[in-house]
């Protein structure tokens, strides 16, 4: 109905007229002269209680009179009042389909956020070492990926290939059904309770994929707790966020692990309002670990369930790879925790863990889970094999082998000036900024040097923050490294990039590696620079 009106039109596409034109509603609403003119039963003076709301009606509009001084459109003899176009001898036409996605794809393509998939061909003997397919060539390229979610190799360990061959032949490759269709097997309950196992809860439930799992958990869970709020992290996955718009209960968004401002935000429903909180431990994008002690007290603090995904920390932290939730010593107290099968364990599949009762209500109720064919006894007996080796010693050395590995390298790509964002965690984020660039670096990388590193943009990052992702692996040698680093001051040079290390922002001193990734801020800890914070103090 509001988008009719192009007053309206404006302020609901900005959310904020002022955003849009500059002056305030009612001001706007006094400039149109047909304040009084019908738009499927409401006045458009009426209509203005609409914007910023979570929904407008439905029911058929009128369109408004000619002359409203905001629309300079002119109208369009070739549509029908209801929109419908027509040919030069008036008949009318089917809307361009074909046309439309052309023109949606081609708007990609102007602004630079069309996704180029590459062709990669892995090879299980020589992981990270593969192989691109480029269109039109004839031979393959050699090449080093230094972007793989495959985080430990897990994909090709000869004990997960040898049960992964061997279930083939026990009981093929399909599951047979949904869940509840004859698509549950040993192995579906074994996974299970391994998974519940590892997080030290009583239950756990899989799913496709940790999307599906964060999307109709999420969903599930707030449309059946009466009056439920979420509160989610501004920095969150868009699994958790798409669950939580269809959910449609309020929602409130919390700074980037920010949890005094979190605090605010509970504090201002009572403590016997169901609350959910969602947010993440490592951030996949930015590599952050979120405070989650300091996230867990306040969720205890005003009686808010805790939502936790742990999808790029599983494998990776803790004595048993459960995750920063082992690392920290709180996994008693994470409600729900979340993961995946497809990263760190190197099969596919997500879960969530929990109590009994919420897992139960969840296999009961979400439609995410009940219609959907099942996870195949291939990837079952796989994920398991996974998770046995990560949790054994095995998976120690692993783990203590990728964090020197992601050490080392940061400690290179610093030395070099190349601008490798500060984050704890093991993935190395390498700031461009452009998306053209970032996509001109990448093309580069594997064309000249045989170095694959995906570039990200929008939406999977906000416009500005386009990067490399770097994720080293605990098989990536030190020669890999050096020819790394090495490929990618060569072509900060040719595209004429500045190499500088990072300063501080009071004495201009170069930042040492180490105060650098300890501290939040760009302020280093030399006496000149003391001296003159503590100068600044005093005034």
């Amino acid at each position: 109905m509001a988008s009719q009106c192009p007053v309206m039109r404006h302020a609901m596409k900005y959310t904020k007229l002022a955003t849009a034109t500059g002056t305030d509603m009612p001001t706007m609403m006094k400039k149109c002269p047909f304040p009084h003119h019908k738009m499927g039963g409401s006045t458009v003076a009426g209509i203005s209680s609409l914007v910023g709301g979570h929904a407008a009606s439905s029911s058929p509009t009128k369109s408004p009179a000619a002359g409203c001084p905001v629309d300079s459109k002119k109208p369009d003899s070739s549509k029908s009042e209801k929109g419908s176009s027509k040919d030069g001898e008036g008949r009318e036409t089917p809307f361009p389909y074909e046309q439309f996605w052309s023109d949606r794809i081609e708007a990609k393509k102007k602004d630079h956020t069309y996704r180029v998939f590459r062709n990669v061909e892995r090879n299980a003997q020589t992981f990270p070492l593969a192989k691109v397919v480029k269109e039109g060539a004839r031979a393959k390229q050699d090449i080093q990926v230094w972007c793989s979610n495959d985080y430990m190799g897990m994909s090709w360990h000869p004990k997960v290939q040898n049960v992964v061959k061997e279930t083939v032949d026990k009981h093929g490759v399909g599951a047979g059904g949904t869940r509840n269709i004859s698509g549950t097997s040993p192995l579906h309950n074994l996974l299970e309770a391994d998974l519940a196992k590892l997080h030290q809860k009583e239950a756990a439930l899989l799913f496709t994929s940790c999307y599906v799992a964060n999307d109709t958990s999420l969903y599930t869970m707030a449309r059946m707790l009466p009056g439920c709020h979420i509160y989610s992290d501004a920095g969150n996955h868009a699994s958790m966020i798409q669950g939580i718009r269809t959910s449609g209960v309020p929602k409130h968004v919390f700074r980037h692990n920010d949890p005094q401002h979190l605090r605010t935000l509970l504090q201002q429903q009572p403590k016997s309002t169901p609350k959910i909180v969602a947010f993440e431990t490592v951030y996949s994008m930015s590599g952050n670990i979120g405070p989650l002690s300091e996230l867990l007290d306040v969720c205890e603090e005003f009686g808010a369930l805790s939502f936790i995904d742990e999808v790029h920390a599983v494998g990776l932290y803790g004595d048993h790879g459960a995750g920063i939730g082992e690392q920290e010593g709180e996994l008693r107290r994470m409600d729900i925790i979340t993961g995946t099968l497809g990263k760190a364990f190197g099969n596919i599949g997500g879960y969530i863990a929990s109590s009994s009762k919420l897992i139960d209500m969840l296999r009961s109720y979400c439609s995410g889970f009940i219609f959907t064919t099942s996870l195949p006894p291939t990837v079952l007996a796989g994920a398991r094999k996974a998770i046995e080796i990560l949790s054994s010693e095995e998976g120690v050395m692993l783990r203590k082998r990728h964090q020197m590995n992601v050490s080392t390298l940061r400690e290179m790509l610093y030395e070099a000036g190349i601008p490798v964002m500060r984050c704890p965690s093991h993935i190395l984020p390498i700031k461009v900024g452009d998306p053209e660039l970032v996509f001109r670096l990448s093309q580069q990388l594997l064309d000249e040097f045989g170095v694959y590193v995906q570039p990200i943009n929008y939406p999977t990052v906000q416009r500005g923050m386009e990067m490399l992702r770097v994720a080293p692996t605990p098989h990536h040698t030190v020669h890999m490294m050096e020819y790394f680093v090495n490929s990618l001051v060569a072509l900060w040079k040719k595209n004429g990039l500045e190499l500088k290390q990072p300063h501080c922002t009071t004495c201009n001193k170069t930042l040492q590696r180490q105060h650098w990734m300890s501290n939040s801020n760009d302020l280093c800890a030399g006496a000149d620079c003391d001296k003159y914070i503590q100068a600044v103090a005093a005034c």
